[in-house]
C-alpha cells in the first residue's frame, strides 16, 4: 500500500517549537528564523572553490515528526534567502522502525550564489540503515523511518556586516516521506475536473542553450530541472533581475535559463537536477517552493484547477511517450493543464524552440510514466521512475487547493 506525507514548519508558532541555538523566529507570518547571535564557528575549506573562509553560525532543530507509516524515502526542500556572505545546511536525523537513530545527515549545503561556498550535496551513509543520495535519503535492509527531525544551521562571515549582523533567512524547511512500493504502472484515473483548463506559463527551451556554460552540467541538453523551475518562477512574476543575468553572454536568448542553471547547479553532483535546490532556487526570490511527491493525477488535477503549475519528474524509453520523440533516465517538465479528454498539456523544456514547448502526451501514458517506481526495458534492464516526485512553486499569498496533496494528509 503507498503512503505519502509532506509536512513543513513555517510559521513563528512552528519554529518557536523546535529547539533555538543562537536564532530568532521573528514576528508575523512568513517572516521566518535569522540569526540573533552565532554560538559556534567553522573553518570551511571548499573543496571545489578552493578557498578557506570562516563562518560563525548558529542552529534551529525541529520537534520529531512521526509520518504515521514507515517510510522508506525522505526529501527535505526548504525557502530561504541567502546574503552575500551567509549560506545554510539541512540535516535530517531519522528514527527506524528499531528505535535506531540515523544520526545528523546532510541534505545539501546551500548558498544561492557561488561566491561563498559551491553549493553541494554530500550524500552521507547511514550504514545498514540506507543513506542519502544525492537529496534522498533511502532507507535499506527491510528498514523503515518512523519518526525524523530537521536541522538547519545558518551561516555567515565571522565579523560581517555592520558588528557582523548579515543573516540568512530561512522561512519555510519541510519534507515528505513516502513508503510507495516497487509498481511498474497504476491503475487508470478517472477525470479530476481540470479538463479543459490551461495555465498560461511561459515557455522555455533547454535546448536553445545547448553549449552553453557547460561547467553547469553539461549545458542546455541537460537544463530541464531548471528550465522547468524558471518556467513556474516567471509564471508568478519572480525571476533573475537584469544586474543577476548581466554575466550571461548578451547574444543568448532567455539568459533567465542560463541563471537558473548556475544557480541551481550542485557542484558534488556535477548537474542541475538536484531537486531541492531547484526549490530553494525558486524561493530565493520570494516564492514558497516545495518538493513533493503526489499519489495520483487528482491531486495534479486539484493544483492546476486551483491555478497553480507543477513540475513532474519522469522518466522513459523511446516510444512509451507518444509524440515525445526521446528517452531519458531523468527529466522534468510542467504541467500547465489539460485537455478537455483529459489528457496532459505541459510544457516541456526538451523542445528545439520556446515555441515548440507546448505539448499534449496521452494521460494514461504519461500518468503511467510520472507514477510507476520501475520498469522492465527492452534489453531486460531495469529502469526508475520517481512515484510522484514534483515541484509546487507558489507566492505566499496564494494558497493551495485543499486535496492537493501538499497540505500535510497522509495517504
Amino acid at each position: 500500500m503507498e503512503h505519502v506525507n509532506f509536512h513543513k514548519w513555517t510559521t513563528q508558532a512552528d519554529f518557536q517549537s523546535g529547539t533555538v541555538n543562537g536564532v530568532t523566529a521573528l514576528d508575523g507570518d512568513r517572516q521566518g528564523i535569522v540569526i540573533s547571535n552565532t554560538v559556534g564557528s567553522l573553518r570551511y575549506k571548499d573543496a571545489y572553490l578552493h578557498t578557506t573562509k570562516t563562518y560563525a553560525y548558529s542552529t534551529w532543530t525541529s520537534p520529531s515528526y512521526v509520518p504515521g507509516f514507515g517510510a522508506t524515502e525522505v526529501v527535505s526542500s526548504w525557502s530561504a534567502q541567502t546574503p552575500a556572505g551567509t549560506w545554510l545546511k539541512v540535516e535530517l536525523n531519522a528514527a527506524m522502525e528499531d528505535g535506531h537513530q540515523t544520526g545528523w545527515l546532510d541534505m545539501g549545503n546551500w548558498a544561492s550564489g557561488d561566491g561563498d561556498i559551491a553549493r553541494t550535496s554530500l550524500s552521507p551513509s547511514a550504514g545498514a540503515y540506507g543513506g542519502v543520495s544525492t537529496d534522498t535519503f533511502n532507507s535499506a535492509n527491510g528498514h523503515t523511518v518512523r519518526s525524523y527531525q530537521l536541522r538547519v544551521t545558518l551561516y555567515r562571515l565571522s565579523g560581517s556586516g555592520a558588528g557582523g549582523t548579515v543573516t540568512p533567512r530561512l522561512w519555510q524547511v519541510g519534507a515528505f516521506a513516502s513508503a510507495v512500493p516497487a509498481r511498474s504502472g497504476v491503475a487508470a484515473s478517472p477525470l479530476g475536473g481540470a479538463e479543459g483548463v490551461e495555465l498560461a506559463v511561459p515557455r522555455l527551451s533547454q535546448q536553445i542553450h545547448v553549449g552553453q556554460y557547460s561547467q553547469y552540467g553539461g549545458g542546455g541538453d541537460a537544463w530541464c530541472s531548471p528550465t522547468s523551475s524558471e518556467m513556474i518562477s516567471e509564471f508568478w512574476g519572480y525571476g533573475p533581475s537584469a544586474a543577476d543575468m548581466a554575466w550571461v553572454n548578451p547574444s543568448y536568448a532567455d539568459p533567465s535559463v542560463d541563471q537558473a542553471a548556475r544557480s541551481t547547479y550542485d557542484y558534488a553532483y556535477k548537474g542541475t537536477g538536484n531537486w531541492p535546490f531547484n526549490a530553494a532556487y525558486a524561493s530565493q526570490y520570494g516564492l514558497d517552493a516545495e518538493v513533493v511527491q503526489l499519489p495520483s493525477v487528482d491531486d495534479l488535477e486539484t493544483l492546476i484547477s486551483g491555478g497553480v503549475p507543477v513540475a513532474i519528474s519522469v522518466a522513459f524509453d523511446d516510444g512509451e511517450l507518444t509524440g515525445a520523440g526521446y528517452g531519458t533516465a531523468g527529466h522534468l517538465m510542467v504541467v500547465v493543464g489539460f485537455t478537455g479528454s483529459g489528457d496532459f498539456v505541459v510544457n516541456d523544456p526538451f523542445s528545439p524552440s520556446d515555441g515548440a514547448v507546448r505539448r499534449v502526451y496521452q494521460r494514461r501514458e504519461l500518468e503511467n510514466i510520472w507514477l510507476r517506481t520501475q520498469w522492465t526495458r527492452g534489453d531486460g534492464s531495469l529502469g526508475f521512475g520517481s512515484g510522484g516526485v514534483a515541484y509546487v512553486f507558489k507566492p505566499h499569498g496564494v494558497g493551495l487547493p485543499v486535496g492537493g496533496g501538499v497540505d500535510g494528509g497522509v495517504w
